[in-house]
């Protein structure tokens, strides 16, 4: 199924506080870029596209996870598309951001309008309740900086923490392979190498959709795994082998 971009209502941060996000974001990416991953927070289009999941209601209650939420670009969507019966978790391992994300519970009234249903993870995915099930998954982590076999725990965690007939959206930037063959030594091209092929192993398997968002700072591209009613179909063993679920480095 191809979900059209999420249009919620245009509510925006304040110019001063988009500035700031983008200062700490691009403080952040300078501090740790391995597990920062991007140099400002993601767009309104690129919000909506991993958000469009949640514009299809089912009458249920539903259990949203957003993995990476850094300063709250896609939260912010993500909570505009929540309904009242519907709760959203976000996890964000760097302590900045988690500790801006804490005060936006309070605060942000887009976020604090929901009361306890939004509740924040400070600290790494591997500390999330294995038992947890969601029938949303946004992941915002970005996965070119990892290695290989951390890149298939994170899909695998996915794939497990997902309800049958879930979905799970997460997304990788344009135009970096290049950047990265002119710039990269041979040990990160190599890593890289690997951490592609477990994505397009994934991707195959699980006939994952993808689109471009170009209104982003770089253009990206959404992934989109839909979860069939009946039990997930596992990773390819060359890629499933001696994964560990949730095994990242911290954000």
């Amino acid at each position: 199924m191809v979900f059209s971009p999420t249009r919620a209502p245009a509510v925006r941060p304040a110019p001063a506080r988009r500035l700031a996000d983008r200062r700490l974001f691009l403080a952040e990416t300078l501090r740790t870029f391995r597990t920062t991953g991007a140099v400002t927070p993601s767009s309104r289009h690129l919000a909506e596209a991993l958000a469009a999941p949640l514009a299809h209601r089912t009458g249920q209650p539903r259990t949203v996870l957003e993995v990476g939420a850094g300063t709250g670009a896609v939260s912010r969507v993500l909570a505009d598309l929540l309904g009242p019966e519907d709760t959203l978790d976000l996890v964000e391992a760097n302590p900045r951001f988690a500790r801006l994300l804490a005060a936006d519970l309070r605060a942000d009234p887009r976020l604090a309008a929901h009361g306890e249903r939004v509740t924040l993870i400070a600290g790494p995915v591997a500390e999330l309740d294995p038992r947890a099930r969601y029938d949303v998954i946004v992941s915002g982590l970005p996965f070119a900086n990892f290695a290989p076999d951390e890149v298939s725990g994170l899909l695998a965690g996915y794939l497990a923490a997902l309800k049958p007939g879930g979905h799970l959206t997460y997304f990788g930037y344009r135009g970096t392979a290049r950047l990265r063959a002119l710039l990269g030594t041979s040990r990160s091209l190599a890593r890289h190498s690997g951490v592609t092929h477990v994505l397009e192993a994934f991707q195959q398997t699980h006939g994952a959709d993808c689109r471009t968002v170009w209104g982003n700072v770089p253009p990206a591209r959404v992934w989109h795994v839909g979860v069939p009613a009946a039990k997930p179909r596992p990773l390819p063993r060359a890629t499933a082998r001696a994964v560990k679920p949730w095994q990242a480095p911290g954000r």
